[in-house]
């Protein structure tokens, strides 16, 4: 039997060894094969990244608390991670085996203070719903009322907090020996996790978040928020209405309801606009399981121990970049990535410009359906080397954001394939800047508004000047890209090596540790220090070297 010391050790363990066998697989491959990447290379390195997703999988089922969390988030992130390591992680539900029923009455009678029979009349001894942080029970209160109770799976905030311990090692490794650890301010964005996730840890702040969205929604037609019971709600326990539905993209539940689902995902969709390019809170999990759909139409959401924050400066640079993408007006939405802080400094805002209206361009001619068509698949390679050549960051702010607008999409497309996401928000788009002009009751806004609207009509002999020049400008952002390229290849090779060489008397130092090799240990931690010091040397000087030539 592990005890609580040596479990921590084991999992702390388990998550770095993987992350680092992870990263030395890829270390390889590419210097293997650079220079020489083909289809056939192309297949071996999908073939590779399938084995680290299932392997990874398996982990996390087996860990469980922050690994699967962990893995979800990553199966959204289709702009640093691969498409097999996606599509393998595709289907890691949050779904775990339920606590034995002594233990979460344990838990409740702990946080109650009190038999559960004095706060419920009848409740049932196995879950309606398991998950990484706790199972949800149905019960009768004495008043008569029916509600769901969420108990917090004993142990989970050790586990959790064990597992950030891990996650932290392994984001210094990613940060220093992987191309993705430089597109994304990793410390930043671990930071955010420890709060997003370490709040839903607290289910008095998930009652506190649901109040929030309940009287923000409760007044729109068609929308319900669960009501909570705040005197029966603790840290570790939760308590809200019961409401009977299923979920939002069960098909047979719709097809019996007879619930249109064109309409259904044009609710959707403005449910989450309303969220997500707004200021205020949105919600950080909106998976099917957390939406649910009653028999009249009804939308329900649930679940508010994941939400994220927007405040009024960056809600009003995300309506700013997708009016721009509406009213085809992409300088736009360059200066809204810009206040978004995504772009840093030196970055070709022409090249960026040009490929975001390659990919709206591509979005409306409904070519992106076809996933094997030669345009997509060019568009793709552009855009993937561009991200790693460009000075582009993710702000750690909106990583939780990226992740609820993949996820929710998700779900519409799973309801309403044939959804156009453009004009299915056009005339919200219109709404807002038609607000923005009566507030300033200006005739000059009204004039921008209308330019904007009838850009698209109006600009029609400017497209086709821009389609005809469309060579020109590719070889100008070909030449672009290779301009740096020798420097930028002795910079990658040089670090790779160093890394490599770091990377084995690091694995040591861990094998050492978990042995109790203390002089081996000591040994191997000296190799450590100086590689990781000759790194950041050489990483300090030829970042130099690049800059000034970005700047020449």
């Amino acid at each position: 039997m592990f005890n609580t010391k040596n479990l921590a050790i084991y999992r702390i363990y388990k998550i770095v060894w993987m992350s680092t066998k992870f990263f030395l697989q890829i270390y390889w491959f590419q210097k293997r094969y650079k220079g020489s990447w083909n289809s056939n290379v192309e297949e071996k390195w999908s073939r590779l990244t399938g084995r680290q997703a299932r392997e990874y999988k398996k982990l996390a089922l087996k860990l469980e608390g922050l690994m699967i969390k962990l893995g979800q988030f990553l199966s959204t992130r289709a702009d640093i991670m691969p498409k097999s390591f996606i599509n393998e992680l595709d289907g890691l539900t949050d779904r775990v085996p339920p606590v034995p029923w002594e233990k979460a009455k344990r838990v409740m009678e702990s946080e109650w203070n009190t038999d559960t029979s004095s706060i419920v009349k009848s409740i049932s001894d196995v879950p309606v719903a398991s998950a990484s942080i706790g199972d949800v029970y149905k019960a009768t209160l004495h008043n008569g009322d029916t509600v769901a109770v969420k108990v917090q799976r004993p142990g989970i905030e050790t586990i959790i907090r064990t597992d950030f311990k891990a996650v932290k090692i392994v984001s210094w490794l990613a940060q220093k020996f992987t191309s993705f650890g430089k597109q994304i301010d990793l410390n930043a964005l671990y930071r955010e996790m420890t709060t997003v996730i370490g709040e839903e840890l607290n289910f008095r702040q998930e009652l506190q978040n649901g109040e929030t969205f309940r009287e923000r929604f409760n007044h729109q037609p068609g929308i319900s928020i669960p009501f909570y019971y705040t005197d029966f709600t603790t840290r570790r326990v939760l308590v809200m209405e019961w409401i009977e539905g299923a979920k939002i993209n069960d098909q047979n539940f719709l097809q019996e309801a007879q619930i249109d689902r064109s309409d259904l995902a044009d609710r959707l969709l403005q449910l989450f606009i309303e969220q997500l390019l707004n200021e205020g809170l949105f919600h950080a999990d909106p998976h099917s399981g957390n939406i649910l759909i009653k028999k009249d139409g009804t939308i329900v959401l649930i679940d508010f121990g994941m939400v994220g924050l927007i405040r009024n400066k960056d809600a009003q640079a995300v309506q700013l970049a997708v009016e721009g993408i509406i009213f085809e007006r992409y300088d736009d939405v360059i200066q809204a990535l810009e206040s978004l802080r995504f772009l840093l400094p030196h970055a070709d805002k022409e090249i960026l410009t040009e490929v975001i209206e390659r990919v709206v361009r591509l979005y409306k001619s409904n070519e992106w359906q076809d996933g094997d068509s030669f345009l997509m698949d060019r568009l793709l390679e552009d855009i993937q080397e561009i991200v790693r050549s460009q000075p582009i960051q993710l702000p750690s702010e909106f990583a939780f954001f990226g992740r609820a607008i993949s996820t929710f999409t998700g779900v519409i497309y799973s309801i309403y394939p044939d959804a156009d996401f453009i004009e299915m928000a056009r005339p919200t788009v219109l709404g807002w800047v038609t607000g923005r002009n009566e507030e300033k009751d200006s005739s000059k806004e009204l004039l921008k508004t209308a330019q904007r609207y009838f850009q698209p009509l109006l600009s029609t002999p400017y497209k086709l000047q821009e389609t005809l020049e469309e060579p020109k400008r590719y070889r100008r952002m070909v030449q672009n890209k290779h301009k740096q390229e020798q420097l930028l290849n002795n910079w990658i090779t040089q670090r790779k090596d160093i890394a490599f060489i770091t990377a084995i008397p690091f694995v040591g130092l861990h094998g050492a540790v978990w042995f109790s090799e203390w002089i081996i240990a000591s040994g191997t931690g000296v190799l450590v220090l100086a590689g990781s010091w000759r790194y950041m040397v050489l990483s300090r000087r030829i970042k130099k070297e690049l800059d000034e030539e970005k700047r020449s």
